[in-house]
């Protein structure tokens, strides 16, 4: 019997590492899409079909929204082909940050207060208004981007006017949310992981100069709320396989939800396989799981 032939479709870093994780047992095969959505095999540009019939399943290896906004896996539900990560719905509602809140607001999760803006009228006159009407400093982010993609945080009507435009060359619906003072934390969870419907990995500590702490300076009661918190929003935004929550701990009001990663990078020094190395699970070993959840579907 020939090896289970896996696709990995990457685009960004997390595809090299996980290719040199796979396991042994399975045949790897390099798809590269580009950033106009190109997909290439050996270097050739190629239909999805001429090689997806060639596979039996796929790990999805990209970032950004192309991938995480559910178009990759809204080709692969057409071909029928099972792959790892959250199915294109999940994926669509997980990338919405404005979706995601009302929805966390539903079942009790805390997030920032925020507001939202759009694209008619001029920037100048949105950040007059905003400034005038919204308690500063703030966060602008755009609502359907990564967690850190054009992201700015303001503190004055000048900054403002610049955080908008950042945000705008990433849609044309933006998000304005209060800025909270506090540790940064961020979790990872599993499906069907060590007896657990959906496993809590350890929450790690995001510092200013962008290190991590692993497991983070958290109280035992952050901890559990963090986890909870990141159990709770992949079940309530139907994700599968794996995701990965970001909080701000304030030392007073408490936990904030800020957002869910449904694909959350995967190199040797992402947030996630740090969590994984932290419970003794390598990440050859994490790719085997999630492969194997795909292919039970």
């Amino acid at each position: 019997m020939g090896k289970i032939r896996i696709a990995v479709l990457r685009g960004g870093p997390s595809g090299q590492s996980i290719l040199q994780n796979l396991s042994q047992n399975y045949h790897a095969v390099d798809i590269l899409i580009d950033k106009k959505g190109v997909w290439h095999h050996n270097g050739t540009p190629v239909l999805p079909i001429d090689i997806l019939k060639h596979v039996d399943a796929v790990v999805v290896a990209l970032h950004g929204q192309y991938e995480e906004y559910g178009t990759v896996q809204n080709i692969l539900e057409t071909f029928g082909i099972p792959y790892t990560g959250s199915d294109s719905l999940g994926s669509a509602l997980g990338m919405n940050k404005i979706s995601s809140k009302k929805i966390f607001k539903t079942h009790g999760i805390k997030s920032p207060y925020h507001e939202l803006a759009d694209i008619p009228g001029s920037i100048e006159e949105q950040a007059v208004k905003i400034f005038k009407s919204f308690p500063l400093p703030a966060v602008i982010k755009p609502i359907s981007s990564g967690s850190s993609v054009g992201v700015s945080i303001v503190r004055n009507l000048e900054e403002l006017e610049n955080g908008l435009r950042k945000a705008y060359q990433y849609g044309d619906k933006v998000l304005i949310e209060e800025y909270i003072q506090g540790k940064e934390a961020t979790c990872g969870v599993i499906d069907d992981f060590r007896g657990h419907e959906i496993y809590p990995l350890i929450p790690v500590e995001i510092c200013s100069d962008n290190s991590h702490i692993c497991p983070g300076n958290f109280s035992q009661e952050e901890k559990k709320i963090i986890q909870e918190m990141s159990v709770l929003a992949h079940k309530i935004l139907n994700l599968r396989h794996y995701s990965r929550s970001d909080f701000i701990v304030h030392p007073r009001r408490g936990v904030y939800m800020l957002e869910v990663n449904t694909l959350p990078e995967l190199t040797e020094e992402s947030l996630l396989p740090k969590s994984l190395t932290a419970i003794g699970c390598s990440l050859s070993d994490f790719l085997d799981h999630i492969i194997k959840l795909a292919l039970r579907r």
